[in-house]
This record gives C-alpha cells, structure tokens and sequence, in this order.
C-alpha cells in the first residue's frame, strides 16, 4: 500500500549518510537522489524511506505525533539499530523494550533534525 514516506531534514547529505550506515543492516541504501530529495530502500518496487528539505523552503520543523516505524526483523535487530542510532548521533526518546507483553516490541530515538523514529517488532 505505501510506496514512501518522507521526513523533513535541515542537511541532505549529513542525513544521507546518518541513514545510509544506519538502515545499511537492513539492505538500505540511496535508491535515488535529486536536488533536494533521497529515496533510500531496498528497491523501488518497495515502501521507501525518503529525505528532503522543504519544498517551501521555509525550516524543516517535526509534527507533534509523527513517527516513523521500521521493522528490521527481529528484537535484537531492534536493538543493533537503535544502539547505532544513538552511536551516529542520535537522541534517545525511548529505550528498547517490551511495550505490549507478546505484541510489540520497540526502541524510539529522534534522529539529526529531531524526527521521531522507531524501530519496532511485532510478535
């Protein structure tokens, strides 16, 4: 159903390189990339991940309840990511665990510019 979801950035390259080792484990990487916009993926012909600076050209800002969810497979996989995240420079707005008792599983971080994400499991 979803080809991609996009998330506002204040510097393209800096975020395509913070996403680009960050999703890498996953089999993420630049799919394309224009002047002011990156799809990142595993293939077009899947939901991709993509980054821009604002059409308007005003600030990038985040929604208040916006959130992205990436499944990378597996709880410790979760993890891995999660502790990357934070290692490239990422900030913390949720550390990994259990959220829901045999439902789902979650680690929330806020990447460069403050976009919350989280990779998540469900099962």
């Amino acid at each position: 159903m979803l080809s991609y979801v996009t998330i506002g950035v204040t510097d393209l390259e800096k975020s395509e390189a913070f996403y680009n080792k960050l999703l890498a484990p996953i089999g993420a990487k630049t799919l394309i990339k224009m002047d002011r916009i990156i799809f990142i993926g595993k293939s077009p012909a899947e939901p991709m991940f993509a980054i821009c600076t604002p059409y308007n050209g005003e600030v990038q800002n985040c929604g208040n309840g916006n959130m992205l969810g990436i499944a990378p497979g597996s709880k410790e996989k979760c993890d891995e990511m999660y502790h990357s995240a934070i290692a490239l420079g990422a900030t913390c707005d949720g550390e990994p665990g259990q959220r829901i008792p045999d439902v789902f599983y979650g680690a929330y971080f806020r990447d460069l510019d403050g976009n919350k994400i989280v990779f998540n499991h469900f099962g």
